[in-house]
């Protein structure tokens, strides 16, 4: 935190007012103080070491089987786990990122006293993103702040890294900020 950055658009500075700007920075600077992208290293750490020891697995299963005494259910269970390791790793990822955005926006409501500035520049956004940008892509969708994609379709909302919009209003209507 002693050294972070946080930068702003001048898309967002020309689209936002001056409640909603810093409702947005307030947003970012709870990620910064909460140590957020430490917390999201660590779960893609972990779902990278998942991923490859099931890549270890398949090899094993395909591999591994050629003696007498193999186990057939064992190289269907090595399989299995090395199908279903990966995605619950990537789910458990997604999970914690969304929970994250969660307390950024209650750190915002808290550092402004107005989870009203956070509630509208979010509102904005979400009408700006029902036309999706051209060069965003799943891989960039997680650095802004409302899904980029959302005008596309989506497989799952399984796989957001961050929680619907509406989701997140109606978090912060329901907190009790005192002013």
């Amino acid at each position: 935190p002693k050294h972070a950055v946080v930068a702003v658009t001048e898309g967002l500075l020309n689209l936002m007012s001056e409640e909603e700007i810093e409702a947005v920075i307030a947003h970012e600077l709870s990620h910064v103080k909460h140590y957020d992208i430490l917390t999201g290293s660590i779960a893609a750490v972990f779902a990278g070491a998942i991923a490859i020891l099931a890549n270890i697995a398949k090899m094993g299963a395909m591999f591994g089987g050629n003696n007498k005494n193999s186990n057939r259910s064992n190289i269907f269970v090595l399989i299995a786990l090395a199908v279903i390791a990966p995605l619950a790793a990537t789910i458990i990822q997604l999970a914690i990122s969304r929970s994250r955005e969660f307390e950024a926006d209650r750190g915002s409501a808290e550092l402004t006293s107005n989870p009203n500035g956070l509630i509208k520049a979010l509102s904005k956004l979400e009408s700006y993103s029902k036309n999706p940008l051209k060069n965003a892509d799943p891989s960039s969708a997680h650095m802004f702040i409302v899904n980029p994609l959302s005008g596309k379709s989506n497989f799952s909302s399984l796989f957001r890294t961050h929680p619907s919009t509406e989701e997140r209003i109606k978090a912060l209507k329901n907190l009790r900020i005192k002013a």
